[in-house]
């Protein structure tokens, strides 16, 4: 099994076109989607917020073919706890952690790269990982290697968040999952909206309107409450480059699936998602928070529902909302199990003792809590 790792600073771009070319290779092939480690996103956040202490990409090759790819960060607390962990890299705006791994090989792709993980002497702790799918096939190969090796194993929190998967049309669907009095609310709106001035409702298809419709975006955002509280993009520079970056890259490959509602050519509510695969995410919405009379967050998500249930390419839809969603999970009735793992790294002399040490710690003191809890 050949492997390697390359480490990251942060501003340096520390790839090349052959080297895309492999994660591409590799992303067309991967057993599991997941858009923010596909080449588009990943080249593009290592370039704008892959910042200190930086990140390292670790690959498992097999006859010299790129089976996997994660991206990792150490850390040097994990939780409340002061033990260093390496752990799948989740900046603030990737939503799902399922490193790539190459369908047919997802067992070997994973034995590489705990293997590899297991020699580096940069490697802190226990290897702990974000974001998976609990049904996914990431999960699935984790759990026959490590009973394989006798690896230590622990889930360590999990919860479900909306999903669209469904062979309905989007009427259909509209009609089966939303409540009768909601949908009668949502038409009401609709045409109390209309009687403002022109709707129009549109998916970005002209590459030279991608950098207006950025703008719109980053705007509409900023406009809100994540403004307010300086999380919108556009209140970082990194951030809203990413973002541009991003979406350039991704509607090159024929990956971005971008949404507007305009009100007399203005934007009034925008979605971005991002496909890899069969699949697709929903990366962020903004919308004119003046406008709140008229849902327009709810607007923009009927149109993504007629856009995706429309799209033959596409077979589902990770909200990447946060559990219990209020909006979302009222109009999407389908459920991601997502969860967390705690994996156990070997290594050699003191090493080894360490890291033993470290993963009985973290599950010591997680036993701790959870007692604590159940009494209180």
């Amino acid at each position: 099994m050949d492997m390697a790792s390359h480490p990251l600073a942060s501003g340096n771009r520390a790839y090349g076109p052959a080297q895309r070319a492999r994660w591409t290779d590799l992303a067309a092939q991967a057993a599991e989607a997941n858009a923010f480690y596909a080449p588009d996103m990943l080249c593009a956040a290592l370039d704008h917020l892959a910042g200190a202490p930086g990140v390292r990409l670790v690959e498992a090759q097999a006859g010299g073919e790129l089976i996997g790819l994660l991206p990792v960060m150490v850390t040097p607390r994990h939780g409340r706890l002061p033990v260093a962990c390496v752990g799948n890299w989740i900046h603030d705006h990737c939503f799902f952690g399922a490193p790539l791994i190459r369908r047919g090989q997802e067992v070997a792709a994973w034995r590489g790269l705990l293997a590899q993980l297991d020699a580096a002497h940069w490697a802190a702790g226990f290897l702990y990982l974000q974001g998976l799918d609990a049904a996914g096939a990431n999960a699935a190969a984790l759990e026959a290697l490590c009973v394989e090796q006798r690896r230590g194993r622990r889930e360590v929190h999990r919860y479900d968040r909306a999903m669209l998967r469904s062979a309905l049309d989007a009427e259909s669907y509209w009609e089966t999952h939303v409540r009768a009095k909601k949908r009668k609310e949502i038409r009401r709106l609709q045409k109390r909206l209309a009687e403002l001035g022109t709707v129009e409702q549109r998916l970005l298809a002209d590459r030279a309107e991608l950098p207006h419709w950025c703008a719109d975006f980053l705007a509409l955002e900023a406009s809100g409450w994540k403004g307010r509280e300086g999380t919108a993009l556009a209140c970082s520079a990194n951030d809203a480059a990413f973002f541009r970056a991003a979406c350039a890259a991704a509607f090159d490959a024929g990956r971005l699936h971008f949404l507007r509602i305009d009100l007399d050519g203005r934007a009034i509510a925008m979605l971005a998602n991002f496909r890899h695969g069969e699949g697709a995410f929903s990366f962020k919405i903004a919308f004119d928070e003046e406008l709140g009379r008229f849902s327009p967050g709810v607007l923009i998500e009927l149109a993504n529902l007629h856009a995706v249930q429309g799209d033959p390419g596409i077979a589902w839809m990770d909200s990447c909302a946060a559990t219990d969603h209020p909006m979302i999970d009222s109009l999407w009735a389908e459920r991601r199990t997502i969860v967390q793992y705690r994996i156990a790294l070997r290594g050699r002399g003191f090493q080894r003792v360490g890291r033993a040490a470290a993963f009985a710690l973290a599950n010591g003191a997680e036993a701790i809590a959870s007692r604590v809890k159940g009494l209180s």
